[in-house]
């Protein structure tokens, strides 16, 4: 699994994770697994996997690191 850190978490259910390349990654509540989608922000250390969206790449299986 890669390991980044969430660049932001909006209201609206989805958020951005920096990944260590210097990459923003999209990723949507739904990803999140071990914890609420409320209970993340800017600065945690997660870890994901990278999969495809339908608008591109987005980060799936999103856990807290």
């Amino acid at each position: 699994m890669a390991e980044g850190i969430i660049k932001k978490v909006l209201d609206k259910g989805f958020g951005f994770i920096t990944t260590n390349n210097g990459k923003d990654l999209f990723f949507h509540s739904s990803a999140v697994q071990g914890t609420e989608f409320n209970q993340l922000s800017a600065g945690q250390k997660v870890t994901y996997t990278e999969g495809m969206g339908q608008k591109g790449p987005c980060a799936e299986n999103v856990k807290l690191a």
